[in-house]
Order: C-alpha cells, then structure tokens, then sequence
C-alpha cells in the first residue's frame, strides 16, 4: 500500500475537498504541509458539512490522526475558532485525533494588519487579491528568522524579547503606511492567553509521522490551493506564499521525499481563478456565467466568486510535471453537461509567436492568447455517474482526449458533490 499526497493542479478550489474526504476514508493519518487559513475544503460526511480551513480533514473521522505541518503558518485564533465550531457538530478535537508541528510558525495579528495596508495602499495593477489572513507576513517572518513558533508559547520567559525583535521590524513598517505601532504588551497577553490551548497539540511531528509509519499506518499529505499558486513555479506574483507542489509534502511535513507515494493531481474539467492574475481562458461572457453558477463557483473560506473559463489543457500538462503527478482526479464534469460544444485550451500564442507551455515572464503570461481545440458537447446528464457506460459518449471523448493533451493518466472522475459518485480507475492508495 503507497501513501498518497493530494494537490490541485490548477489554481486552487478544484474539488479537492470531496476527494481528500473519499480517501481520508481509508487513510490511518492526514496531514497539512503548506498554507494557512486561506483555504478551505467542504466536507460531506452524511448528512453533516464540515468547513475546514486549519484542520487536516482526518478530525472528522473516526480512528485517524489529523497532522499540522511544519509548513504550515498557524493563526492560533482562527485554529481554536474552528476547533469550536465542529466541536459544535459533534466533532471531538483532542490531543488524541490532532497534532501541531512544535516548529510551525505562529500568524499573529501584526500579520494580518501588515496584510491589511499593504493591499489597501496598492495601486490595481499592483494588488495581488490577497485575502489578507496574514500569511505572506508570516512566511516573510519565517524566512526573516524573526518569527514566532508554536514551540515558543512553551518558552514563556523569552516571549518579550521575542516580541520585541519582530515588533521592531513590524513597527517600522507600520509607520510607512501612516498606522500606529503594535503594542508588545498586547501581543504578550494574547500570546500568554492562548498558550495552553495550543501548546496541549504540540508534538514533534517529524518524530510522530515516523513511528507511524513504521507502525504500517496509511499517511494522506493533504495539500491546500493549486501549483499555478507555487510561489516558485506559479503564475508569480500573483501566487500564495508557499510552495504548494507535491514535493513540499516531505518538506512540511518531517519526512523522506520517498515517503509521499503516490501524487494525485486534483484537475477540474473547466478552470477557476480566485484574485488577480493571468487567466488565458477567462470567459467574461455568458458562457463564464454559467460555468459559475452551474459550479457553484464561490470560495469556501472567502465567499469570493471564481473567474471561470475554458479547460486549460496546456497550462495544466505544465503543472502535472512541475510536480511529479502520477495520476489526477478529473472532478466537476457534470457541470459540462448541456453545452453545445467545449473549447480546450492546447497552447499559446504570444506576441506571433506559438508557445506549448506558459513562460514564466508576467508581460508573456498577460498577453498569452489562447490556441483552442473545440470538441462536442453533449445532450445527456453525467451527474451521478459510476461507470463509463453511464456517460455520454461524447463526454468519454472530452475525458478521453483530455487525457492526450495532459499526458497523464486519470485515475478517477467525479460526477457529482457527493462522495460516492465516482467513476475509478485507479485506486492511489495501490501506488
């Protein structure tokens, strides 16, 4: 049995959620290994709905361990918020069913405000669509060796000092855009308040994932946002703060690169965007409309709606290599369904001339027009199907031909939000 490490291979709200709930199903252990509270997945589990954002999605089940990551920053707040909120479902969280990296970094509300003015004095062309959750500041404080870790609200006496060093890169910063500086005292009492709340979940997990693994236990690395959001190999600037490909799942998490199995790459069988950014196949027109409404197309987390637009079949190759895919998860292909004829999106063309992959330059990436391939729609319904002989024949032809341009094979396709309406090919957890 391989483990297995889930990713969404496109910008990010791919259907990652249903999947990572249909395996977590069968998995001893999930673990976050990059992001912050910036993204979320719906759980349905029954007739309950989980919103998790922090939380690996192993906390909902019965006998699996949820794991947070060293690469994964930590607003405190917001963890114990949602540690309430499903507690309020019914959902026990306990040091028993979750584990905290003693070494991932603490978001704290300097972060955030930071996040705040920096967004709000930005002209357009320059705003990145944060969410202004106060991740990138963390990451910067993190690279910037002056940030907080969960470790140190077990250290209570080098807390002021602490405090103090990274206030006074804060503070600096602060009076730059005209705020007031952060008071210290302020910190260290909320600091000094949440410390046992959180210090009870802190483990040494590197340590932890090891023995259980030795132990023979199933490990799910449970990824958050998509690669084109990698602040390496995403459409940069406009990207998240960490490294969101499936190479990161050894890094954030404490293990061995051997350690992360198999790769699946969560694609959906159109493309969304949350933010700013280059999008090739955005459709500002009716059809965008109605991808969006069909798909239900607004954030978990922020309630923001998506763009929306063709399957981008070029730019998605690009990610399935860029981070070691092995199989993807086609997921929302019932959302096709009705359309006369589907575009997909092969390569580019930019500035005359062609282009199979999207370079890396933002004045490329802006002015790259799509090459489309237009393919049949289909008249029938996909919802809810769990075999091939349930689709329409021209939607196994959209699957299908996907399949070429990607160049990786598909493992499962989703046809519905529910967990069981899956059409599978390739179970991950067989490696």
């Amino acid at each position: 049995m391989a483990d297995v490490a889930v990713i969404g291979a496109q910008w990010g709200d791919e259907g990652k959620g249903k999947i990572v709930d249909w395996l977590s199903a069968r998995a001893d252990v999930v673990v976050r290994f990059q992001g912050g509270h910036n993204a979320g997945h719906t759980l349905v589990i029954g007739d309950a709905v989980y919103k998790l954002s922090l939380l690996p999605s192993g906390v909902v089940r019965e006998n699996c361990v949820g794991v947070i990551g060293s690469g994964v920053v930590i607003d405190p707040i917001a963890l114990l918020a949602e540690i309430d909120r499903i507690g309020e479902q019914g959902v026990a969280v306990t040091p028993d069913n979750l584990m905290i990296a003693e070494n991932a970094t603490l978001i704290l509300p300097v972060h955030q405000e930071l996040d705040a003015l920096r967004e709000g004095a930005a002209e357009d062309a320059n705003k990145i669509g944060t969410t202004k959750r106060g991740i990138g500041p963390a990451y910067e404080d993190r690279a910037g060796r002056r940030a907080l870790r969960v470790a140190d609200l077990n250290d209570p006496d080098s807390l002021p000092a602490k405090i103090d060093h990274l206030l006074a890169h804060h503070n600096t910063l602060r009076r730059g855009f005209g705020a007031d500086d952060a008071d210290a005292g302020d910190l260290l009492r909320l600091l000094t308040d949440i410390a046992p709340k959180v210090t009870r979940f802190a483990r040494a997990v590197w340590r932890a994932l090891g023995a259980m693994r030795s132990a023979g236990k199933r490990v799910l690395f449970e990824g958050a946002q998509g690669v084109l959001l990698d602040v390496d190999h995403g459409t940069y600037p406009y990207v998240t703060s960490s490294n969101t490909v499936a190479g990161h799942a050894a890094a954030g998490s404490g293990v061995g690169p051997g350690a992360v199995g198999y790769v699946l790459g969560i694609v959906k069988a159109y493309t969304t965007r949350v933010g700013e950014g280059p999008f090739p196949t955005e459709l500002n027109d009716e059809t965008g409309r109605r991808l969006g409404e069909r798909g239900r197309e607004f954030g978990t987390v922020t309630g923001r709606q998506r763009r929306c637009g063709w399957f981008d079949a070029a730019l998605v190759r690009q990610s399935l290599k860029i981070s070691g895919v092995d199989g993807i998860a086609l997921t929302k292909l019932d959302v096709l369904d009705g359309f006369e004829e589907l575009k997909v999106c092969t390569g580019y063309r930019i500035n005359g001339e062609d282009f199979d992959y999207l370079p890396a330059g933002a004045h490329n990436q802006a002015a790259a027009e799509p090459v489309y391939e237009t393919m049949a729609g289909w008249a029938g319904s996909t919802e809810k199907a769990r075999s091939w002989a349930d689709l329409p024949a021209e939607a196994v032809k959209y699957v299908r031909r996907i399949e070429e341009i990607i160049e990786t094979p598909i493992a499962l396709v989703s046809t519905s939000p529910e967990r069981d309406d899956v059409i599978l090919m390739k179970d991950p957890f067989q490696g």
